[in-house]
């Protein structure tokens, strides 16, 4: 199988040298780069002590068999292969904490960044008294050309949204291609969020004082595999703008929550309209079947969604269902207390409403990631 990739070959009486530079690369079904990558980053980095570490969240195209079985060959290269885990953040996390070396890089494995840049950007970081350099899509010298139709527009907007609600001083807070002194990551690791997508949004928000560089790169077309920006990426992006503009008082995973909340709300008036209307049945009951439909709806698409990660599976699904039903049924107790409380003092109906439903929300929440999905 190695032979068969066309690997370069590394030298294998070349003098021990201290390893200079680690390239942390986060997989998912990405089997059919990895020799590419390797090849091309052999190309770049010659003369340089370097590793590759793939952290890979267990694919099932065996991207990270194929990583050890090169890496039995190839001493520079290393697999990290996350079961039970999934996220591209933590695994850039998780990555970068098992290196040594004083510097680490993080770029994606699709072949869309360029590795030709990863020399300027670690003789920056060498000769001068920088933190980290970004890789720029949107500087003088650089292109995000690879960004096509929808997959552009998406990208714009992020940015934009982020230089309106963050004050991040780079041009280009969405890149996933960066390298940074391994000490100054370290400092702020505890503080960053496994859930997510963007995690060099997530480090230059929470650290303090970062010294920071760019470098303009062409993001180049993808040549095989698919994007790994869907719905859930895009919720985990929201959630974590939510976290760091207020201070890392919301969750990130409480945004997806809530949108899988605001869903359950249509299939509950879809079940109660039909109920009343369609079967003829009284408000009452009509209410409790809407309200049964709506928590069990959220319930399986809250665990496919909110915690793919933690996904319960087989008859621990009946127990789940149960906890969190018993759960939503005290956080409408507590919606109605509050609500009730509320109104009764000031009598502004909206004001009593909205409270109510945030006190029930932020309590599903809490006891369900905690009591049902065992979040810690």
């Amino acid at each position: 199988m190695v032979l068969q990739q066309n690997l370069p070959r590394p030298p294998s009486k070349a003098p021990q040298r201290s390893l200079e530079l680690s390239i942390i690369v986060p997989t998912y079904n990405e089997a059919g780069n990895l020799a590419s990558l390797i090849r091309k980053l052999s190309q770049v980095l010659s003369g340089i002590s370097w590793e590759v570490i793939f952290a890979d969240d267990n694919s099932p195209d065996g991207t990270h068999r194929l990583a050890k079985e090169i890496a039995l060959a190839d001493p520079r290269v290393r697999c990290l292969r996350r079961v039970g885990r999934r996220g591209l953040a933590g695994a850039c996390i998780d990555g970068i904490l098992s290196s040594s070396a004083p510097y680490v890089a993080v770029m994606d494995g699709d072949l869309q960044h360029d590795e030709a840049i990863l020399l300027r950007m670690l003789h920056t970081l060498e000769d001068s008294d920088m933190d980290i350099v970004v890789g720029t899509r949107y500087r003088e010298g650089g292109s995000a050309i690879g960004l096509a139709g929808h997959r552009g527009a998406i990208s714009r907007f992020a940015t934009a949204l982020t230089g309106w609600l963050l004050p991040v001083p780079v041009s280009d807070p969405m890149s996933g291609f960066f390298m940074v002194r391994r000490d100054r990551f370290e400092e702020v690791a505890p503080q960053l969020s496994h859930d997510g997508f963007k995690i060099l949004l997530d480090l230059l928000a929470t650290a303090r004082n970062l010294r920071i560089s760019e470098e303009p790169y062409l993001f180049r077309a993808r040549e095989q595999g698919e994007s790994k920006f869907d719905l859930r990426a895009s919720l985990e992006f929201l959630g974590l703008l939510a976290a760091k503009t207020t201070g890392d008082v919301i969750e990130p995973r409480f945004v997806p929550y809530a949108f899988v909340g605001a869903l359950g709300m249509v299939v509950h008036f879809v079940v109660l309209k039909s109920a009343l209307q369609g079967a003829g049945l009284s408000f009452e009951v009509s209410q409790s079947v809407a309200t049964l439909f709506a928590m069990i709806a959220n319930f399986f698409v809250n665990n496919v969604l909110t915690y793919k990660d933690l996904r319960i599976r087989g008859w621990r699904i009946l127990k789940g269902l149960a906890i969190f039903c018993t759960i939503g049924a005290a956080g409408f107790v507590a919606n109605i207390g509050v609500a009730h409380w509320l109104y009764g003092d000031n009598h502004v109906w909206w004001m009593a409403g909205a409270a109510g439903a945030l006190i029930g929300a932020v309590w599903n929440y809490a006891m369900s990631s905690r009591l049902v999905w065992h979040l810690r």
